[in-house]
């Protein structure tokens, strides 16, 4: 399908990458990896024949299709979404054209044994077989399922694209992508704007496609249940695996282990073979094999090591002061936008130490019930935030809290308190921004300097609750991680919304569903929400829990059912704590087994260990005792 040969891309004089080669396959479905800047989204972009290349060749073979999604779409304002998802198919809508130009001309024609009319009738079959071949009789139907695929609905297939968000504009692109017959399919982030059900369907899609893919995506889920292959640019250069992701790295640390010890080995012996040459050199009987040994030296091809860029931002949330229980407690809370109404009657009780993801379909409340909590925009009912409580709001729409004209440096400096200003530059080493970066105006940032900057930016108020709104947008896998170990390591509350499985395992205890004006509760992470529901979708799960919620609605009344739900909550907060001082005890013994086994002779010799270590065991049994008795009353 495609040959890339020595391709090298220079920008000011300097080479973002260069002797870049791999060949692209039917059937491939890469994922193009490597840190911000490294210049996946332009290798993309040279593929598609947006941007010219400095060096080296690119073939193609005869009649290759390309779709691209890129990251700055421009539409035509005045389209329904049916009608901008229906420009995907440009040959069927000509085809249309001309089929309805000979149906109204055969219409006025009288002349029927004319031989231009016998012209005209076989014109108008032709036309209808190559409509047939080209699936104009399916098209309609297809991309209504790909639309609602992507999360729309139908209500919504007449609506103006003008009245949507980027992020759904966005969606609208990729369907337009996905309904063509292309060969090869590029993909810049194509997760940024999807929520968890879309990835989901979209994963599903790409593994049945039967072109190429190369997609660029920090996601690091979607990459191993889509890829099939990895290419990474680093540091200029390419590393090529037909692997997905996680066993792509897996596989380059080994080899680098591989190359480092036969990189040491080779040093030892070109260490060994210049010490023989220097002491034959000094005597005049040895010289002639000096001089073979440095011939020989000379013809020794060096072991290279992979170079690995591994400089990372370095972040740690401090705790300011320790807060009251409540964190944050709400009361037939509302939110509507003229006509749409987004949350309705909703109560929240959040707790000291809560770990707590927003999940749902886009557009369902979570970022609005984040900024309600911040007291971004107006609402009904009440909501209040407990004592002491210092919250730290990460906006997931970085750019419009920067100040594109600002610098780096000033930006941090407008923010910064007395105490801190004199920080602010090893704050920004720390996330990056070291040198002439801290010059740069904010709107010559990348996405993910941006949202660098804003982490950076939030360190230097004081903060004890976090409300992070998509953090991992644009933010490299490295990053992510990075900022994953200092969320696991923040020991205040933190509610954050994303649609990034991978970042939330593990990271959250507790999972908000919002969907259809309701929120529930799900007393686990990402998988345990999933795995609740054993369904692929989350679309299936909402469905479940619609239902559910009608049931419910219908065997009690609205004053009982508050009632209920209030006692409930107080049952899954206390059950959850449970939870947690469970895992941290199992915890807590597991080290003092270890102790025993490493060494029991000096353990023994404490006679305070082993009562400590049964009465944690003890404490273990009570609370668990405590946790089967709750259980089983919300069970009932």
């Amino acid at each position: 399908m495609l040959n890339i040969h020595n391709i090298t891309v220079s920008f000011s004089g300097e080479d973002l990458f260069s002797g870049i080669t791999f060949r692209l396959n039917g059937g491939n479905r890469v994922g193009l990896v490597g840190k911000n800047g490294a210049g996946k989204s332009t290798l993309l972009k040279v593929i598609a024949g947006d941007i010219e290349y400095d060096g080296g060749t690119m073939a193609f073979e005869k009649d290759i299709r390309i779709g691209f999604l890129r990251q700055d779409i421009d539409f035509v304002q005045g389209r329904t979404i049916l009608e901008e998802a229906y420009e995907a198919f440009t040959e069927i809508k000509e085809l249309e054209r001309t089929l309805e130009k000979i149906n109204n001309e055969l219409v006025e024609r009288t002349d029927y044994e004319s031989d231009s009319y016998t012209e005209l009738i076989h014109d108008l079959t032709d036309n209808q077989h190559h409509y047939e071949v080209l699936g104009g009789y399916n098209y309609k139907g297809n991309t209504e399922k790909i639309l609602q695929g992507l999360g729309f609905k139908r209500q919504d297939f007449d609506k103006l694209t003008d009245t949507f968000s980027g992020g759904w504009r966005m969606r609208i692109e990729l369907a337009k992508l996905l309904l063509q017959n292309n060969d090869i399919l590029l993909l810049d982030e194509p997760t940024n704007h999807l929520d968890i059900e879309s990835i989901i369907w979209l994963e599903d899609f790409l593994k049945s496609y039967t072109g190429a893919v190369v997609l660029v995506s920090h996601d690091k889920m979607f990459l191993d249940n889509v890829t099939n292959r990895t290419i990474e640019i680093s540091l200029g250069q390419i590393y090529d695996f037909k692997k997905p992701y996680s066993q792509y790295l897996a596989l380059r640390g080994e080899i680098r282990e591989k190359q480092l010890a036969a990189q040491k080995n080779q040093a030892k012996e070109i260490k060994a073979t210049e010490l023989l040459i220097n002491k034959f050199r000094a005597k005049a009987n040895k010289a002639a094999m000096a001089q073979s040994l440095i011939k020989k030296l000379d013809k020794v091809e060096r072991i290279e090591v992979d170079m690995e860029d591994t400089a990372v931002m370095n972040v740690r949330f401090p705790l300011s002061i320790q807060p009251g229980k409540i964190i944050v407690e709400a009361e037939n809370l509302s939110k509507s936008y003229g006509d749409n109404h987004v949350l309705e009657n909703v109560d929240l009780l959040i707790e000291r130490g809560s770990k707590i993801a927003f999940v749902g379909q886009n557009g369902q409340g979570k970022s609005t019930l984040a900024k309600m909590m911040v007291n971004e925009i107006q609402y009904e009912g009440r909501l209040k935030l407990g004592h002491n409580v210092q919250v730290g709001y990460f906006a997931q729409n970085q750019s419009e809290y920067l100040d594109g004209e600002k610098t780096v440096l000033q930006i941090m400096e407008d923010a910064a308190t007395d105490s801190n200003r004199v920080k602010v530059r090893d704050m920004l080493g720390a996330f990056l921004f070291g040198g002439d970066d801290a010059d740069k105006k904010s709107k010559v940032l990348s996405g993910g300097e941006r949202n660098r900057l804003a982490l950076c930016k939030l360190l230097l108020q004081p903060i004890n609750t976090l409300i992070m709104d998509e953090p991992t947008n644009h933010l490299d896998i490295a990053s992510k991680n990075v900022l994953k170990n200092a969320l696991n390591d923040f020991k205040g509350t933190l509610i954050v919304v994303s649609h990034d499985r991978d970042f939330l395992q593990g990271l959250t205890s507790t999972v908000y569903g919002f969907k259809d004006k309701v929120i529930k509760e799900y007393l686990g992470d990402i998988d345990y929400f999933l795995e609740q529901h054993k369904m692929e979708s989350l679309r299936e799960a909402e469905k479940r829990t619609k239902v559910e919620e009608v049931k419910k609605v219908v065997n009690t009344s609205s004053k009982e059912k508050r009632v209920l739900d209030k006692e409930q909550k107080k049952l899954q907060n206390r059950l959850s704590n449970l939870e947690t001082k469970i895992s941290d005890l199992e915890k807590e013994i597991i080290g003092l087994d270890a102790q025993i086994s490493e060494d029991f002779d000096g353990v023994s010799a404490d006679p305070e260990f082993f009562k400590n270590y049964q009465t944690k065991k003890d404490l273990l049994d009570e609370v668990m005792e405590e946790w089967s008795i709750l259980d089983d009353k919300l069970n009932v």
